[in-house]
């Protein structure tokens, strides 16, 4: 359709000019009037809620017929069919109101930038979801006027119509409406960043869209925040996050965490008790793609690159876009700090927390999407958190590293081994596929619960670096047998996985939570909490409020900071108990304690501090964005050729990085 509608334009385009100076006695001298109001001749531009037009337009267009063979026009015939029918008609009859601008009294009126701008918050996701840039001629600011200047509305009969519908749907009444109806289906990287904006926009007032970075190939690393107070850190509120598609191949996670998205903000504003509760006290992060370029392969099932399961291997046993653009198996390329930890376990006062990276890590080959996950877990006082994998029916906790000398699979257990696993059972429980198992028993598997290790060695995985870095709790959940089952399984994976999404953000409210202070009542940051019997602490965060996961019983909770007396509490966790128990402590100044002080400045030490110390990774980026840009200049979206096909100038206003 698309392609017939820019064939019917293609001789307008293409006509030949009536008037030709170098043929005698074709141009007859011009007569200069003025110009006056005329009727709207463009086809597309019929249903403006005005009848009258003037030329030169606002861009400058001579006659209706210039208007008409410009690039200008024949985007806005066919943008419908190039958005999906997105925002139609606000794009079209917003293109109308510069080419063909209202006229009264032999004088043209600008439209109001008000208007554009509501057009472009709610439309410009649609452009970037086809990789193109919003149009130069709708330019808010500069070709739409302000109020005050005596503008028009140029969608005024379209908010008509769309009142009396309102009115008319009044009449019965109906569940305040929300997110779309999730389709169950594969969605691309660009529909995906479309369906969060979407979501973002219905949603306002509870979500936000942030991005952490960009893959490889340059697409954005888009994350969907739900919160009480959107790009906040609020006091005593845990923050977790969700993060899908790391292996590309495996694409489940992905879209199940677009539907959670959707589905929170419908839920939310349909008045869900439950999902209410839910997001006014916890921050959640969801980051639904982490491999966006090799989800996009995948999806293809392109066999012509490199992302291979192993270094040089090519898409091979159903591997197809498991690795990243560069290669790189993105669960394996964080730091390997379980190595460090075994290294150092029969040392005196060893720590298994917020362990430094070590520097030679930087000379190795970081992946950008490592990177920007690795920023967004120091950034941010994670307290529990999901990746999502296929290939098995599973939620494995760590370590994902065997303390076995040869590394064969062998139980191995963190400091936190009972929380982990009380972690993993409330996904798994909540889930009763995971009863069942893909093909033969995994040995120390219990209903869908496994140590990694145990499961399968790995070094440099995701959890384990979260765990050993940050404050943060990862399980990894492995969603189905089938790594990329057909679109018709989708709607019942969901409805497997529903309430265990929601069960499992609800887990991050177990433990205790509080403030550690000082005298003066002020929070102190980086204090450490630490629990008898559990070879493993979290720190507070910037404001001293702290979250601690803990199972239920009877724990020997203390906070310490340097330069304070360390403050002990017993703590009692009934077993039904809902949410975490309020513990606050309050620190005495003290004399330096020299034992506590070397202990506290593992913690403080310039080497946790020190994030790519030699500055490799910018280095190394430099060049990948030198190769991105020579790639850019060799590749156009798919609509490209129909707008240049056509001849004349070439529109690189349409193009997002021009």
């Amino acid at each position: 359709m698309l392609l017939v509608l820019l064939q019917m334009l293609a001789p307008l385009c293409g006509a030949v000019p009536r008037c030709d100076p170098l043929i005698r006695g074709q141009c007859k001298p011009a007569v200069e009037e003025k110009p006056k109001c005329t009727d709207i001749l463009l086809s597309y531009c019929d249903d403006m809620p005005y009848t009258r037009t003037m030329f030169p337009n606002i861009l400058g267009h001579g006659t209706h017929r210039d208007a008409e063979t410009g690039v200008e026009y024949l985007l806005i015939s066919v943008v419908e069919q190039l958005l999906g029918g997105q925002c139609n008609p606000e794009i079209r009859m917003l293109g109308c109101s510069v080419l063909a601008p209202r006229c009264e009294g032999n004088k043209v009126l600008r439209p109001c930038r008000s208007t554009c701008e509501a057009v472009h918050k709610r439309c410009s996701h649609a452009f970037e979801g086809i990789q193109m840039a919003w149009p130069y001629f709708l330019e808010c600011d500069r070709f739409f006027v302000s109020d005050q200047e005596g503008c028009y509305d140029p969608l005024e009969g379209l908010k008509v119509e769309q009142e009396d519908e309102a009115a008319q749907n009044l009449e019965v009444p109906q569940p305040q409406q929300a997110a779309a109806q999730i389709q169950f289906t594969y969605h691309s990287s660009s529909q995906m960043i479309d369906i969060l904006k979407k979501t973002e926009d219905q949603c306002s007032e509870i979500s936000r869209t942030y991005s952490i970075g960009r893959s490889t190939q340059g697409r954005e690393l888009l994350v969907i925040e739900f919160s009480s107070s959107p790009g906040e850190h609020q006091l005593l509120k845990p923050e977790m996050k969700f993060v899908g598609n790391m292996h590309g191949n495996e694409p489940l996670g992905g879209q199940l965490l677009i539907y959670l998205a959707q589905y929170l903000c419908s839920e939310y504003l349909q008045g869900n008790e439950r999902i209410q509760t839910l997001i006014n006290n916890t921050r959640i992060h969801i980051l639904p793609s982490m491999n966006p370029d090799g989800y996009e392969v995948a999806l293809s099932g392109d066999a012509d690159n490199n992302y291979g399961d192993e270094e040089g291997d090519r898409y091979v046993n159903g591997n197809v876009g498991r690795n990243n653009a560069q290669n790189i198996d993105l669960n394996r390329n964080f730091p390997d700090l379980t190595t460090v930890v075994y290294r150092r376990r029969r040392q005196k006062g060893f720590r298994t927390d917020h362990i430094p990276i070590p520097d030679n890590y930087w000379f190795g080959k970081v992946a950008p999407e490592t990177y920007a996950v690795m920023k967004w877990i120091r950034s941010i006082p994670f307290v529990l958190s999901a990746s999502f994998h296929s290939g098995d029916l599973m939620v494995s906790y760590p370590y994902d590293l065997s303390k076995h000398p040869r590394g064969q699979n062998m139980f191995s257990p963190t400091p936190d081994d009972k929380v982990f696993k009380l972690l993993a059972r409330t996904y798994a429980d909540s889930n009763t596929a995971m009863s069942r198992e893909c093909g033969s028993p995994h040995d120390g598997g219990q209903k869908g619960v496994i140590n990694g290790a145990q499961w399968g060695s790995i070094a440099g995985g995701m959890q384990d670096f979260n765990y050993l870095h940050s404050n943060c709790f990862e399980v990894t959940v492995s969603l189905g047998c089938d790594k990329f089952p057909p679109e018709e399984e989708l709607f019942l994976t969901w409805q497997d996985n529903q309430e265990a999404l929601i069960a499992f953000i609800e887990a991050a409210h177990r433990g205790i939570k509080g403030f550690v202070k000082d005298e003066e009542g002020k929070g102190i940051k980086g204090a450490r909490i630490s629990v008898r019997g559990i070879r493993h602490d979290i720190t507070t965060a910037e404001n001293g409020d702290y979250w601690r996961l803990l199972v239920p019983g009877i724990h020997i909770v203390s906070a310490s900071a340097p330069g304070y007396a360390r403050a002990i509490k017993k703590v009692h966790l009934p077993s039904r108990m809902q949410s975490a128990g309020r513990v606050d402590f309050v620190l005495q100044k003290a004399p330096p304690d020299p034992d506590m002080e070397e202990e506290e400045n593992v913690l403080s030490s310039s080497s946790y501090n020190r994030f790519d110390p030699y500055n490799q990774y910018n280095q190394y980026t430099m060049m990948a964005n030198v190769n991105q840009q020579l790639e850019e200049r060799a590749e156009k979206p798919w609509w490209w050729s129909y707008f240049v096909s056509l001849g004349g100038p070439v529109p690189t206003w349409l193009l997002k990085r021009h």
